[in-house]
């Protein structure tokens, strides 16, 4: 059966969002002299927040719920996420606030994928995995 590692997904999408922010505006910014303009485009930037977000919520609410029952996660994508959005209404501060929401974003995923393997591992040992919350 085919299984989406959705945690791994979060952290390419982070990663892909983090070389975007990084690489786009010093490699493409030829594309006005073509007509593309999707440097500082709002409605992309937004789009790959937002995708993000759903992609993030749903890895870290299920390992949440389904397995190991730690919040750490969640507060550190959390404030991820925050700090994205106030990447783009804080221009002045883009890079400032891109690096550490990046690595809270990853941080979060990471530390989610450790807990959920380690929450399968009590399962499959002794179906204790109610000894894990707390």
């Amino acid at each position: 059966m085919f299984r989406i590692n959705f945690d791994a997904l979060g952290i390419a999408a982070s990663l892909a969002c983090a070389i975007h922010c990084a690489i786009l505006p010093l490699v493409l910014t030829s594309l006005p002299i073509f007509g593309i303009n999707i440097i500082n485009n709002y409605f992309f930037e937004y789009g790959m927040i937002i995708l993000a977000f759903i992609v993030g919520c749903y890895a870290l609410m299920h390992g949440y719920k389904k397995h190991h029952h730690k919040k750490i996660p969640l507060v550190l994508f959390s404030a991820g996420i925050i700090l994205l959005f106030l990447k783009e209404a804080f221009h002045d501060y883009h890079i400032w606030l891109l690096i550490p929401a990046v690595i809270l974003i990853v941080s979060a995923h990471s530390l989610n994928f450790v807990y959920c393997q380690k929450a399968k591992q009590y399962d499959n040992a002794s179906c204790a995995h109610e000894e894990l919350v707390g």
